[in-house]
């Protein structure tokens, strides 16, 4: 514990405490939204702790609420949640335990670690290269995003029970609001413009003749078009150079709770 705190920086405690207070906003305000629009007060709080996906929870609560199966309510959390896999790859060495830990301890951190990837705890630990600091960041990240999502979520049921017109406030709009700014920051090479534009067309058209969240997921067949001779590798220069990140650097930048970027890009 006292080589976590000779770790983690006063800056970066300052910018994780920023992301938490953002996150603890749009928790507040799952969690009254869940409630205001006819959900029990446990399927909030039971996601928020068993799944632990801002963007996953929001769509799969959006799906039902706007009168979709559950079947279509899970698979588009699950859509938006295979971004972890690689996220898992990326940040694989600070997830097991170090050489000195007990039985105990292993078991417990090698079952908290893949729990708490996030986008923000993620792009954090990106940001470091030093083993010790990547561990830090992560799990300061990490655990304090957990305990003020949760937090946050419990405070928005009690805020839905006490005010069950949460659109009165406004309320109603935040999972648009949210699924958007997920979306915008990702829209910066023109063909993900294309596949996006493409997506949201299907969705579109479908939504009228479809069941809530089917066009959701029919919107997917958008990817398509990033198979079709867009594939990000740039537009010849002169000389037939690329200028793709084949013909040049790699642009790095991190992904800032389920979706948002950070530094490129809950």
């Amino acid at each position: 514990m006292r080589s976590f705190w000779r770790t983690a920086s006063p800056g970066l405690l300052r910018d994780v405490g920023l992301v938490c207070l953002a996150d603890g906003i749009v928790g507040v305000s799952f969690g009254a939204t869940s409630l205001g629009g006819g959900l029990p007060w446990w399927v909030p709080v039971a996601l928020s702790l068993l799944v632990f996906a801002g963007g996953s929870q929001i769509a799969a609560v959006g799906v039902v609420l706007a009168g979709g199966s559950p079947l279509a309510a899970v698979l588009a959390g699950a859509v938006l949640n295979t971004r972890l896999l690689p996220y898992g790859f990326a940040v694989a060495d600070v997830l097991g335990p170090t050489a000195s830990s007990g039985a105990v301890r292993r078991w417990l951190v090698r079952l908290a670690g893949p729990h708490v990837i996030t986008d923000e705890s993620v792009a954090f630990t990106l940001r470091q290269s030093d083993p010790a600091r990547r561990r830090s960041a992560f799990w300061a990240c990490g655990l304090a995003l957990f305990v003020i999502w949760n937090l946050s979520v419990l405070l928005g049921v009690g805020l839905g029970t006490a005010v069950r017109d949460t659109g009165a406030f406004g309320l109603d709009a935040t999972f648009p609001a949210v699924m958007l700014a997920l979306a915008l920051p990702t829209l910066a090479s023109r063909p993900t413009r294309v596949a996006a534009g493409t997506g949201a067309v299907i969705a579109v058209a479908l939504t009228p003749v479809l069941p809530a969240g089917l066009p959701l997921l029919a919107a997917l067949a958008g990817l398509g078009t990033r198979w079709s001779g867009w594939r990000g590798r740039g537009s010849p220069g002169k000389g037939g150079a690329s200028t793709g990140a084949a013909g040049g650097g790699a642009v790095r930048g991190g992904a800032g709770k389920d979706g948002v970027a950070v530094g490129g890009g809950r």
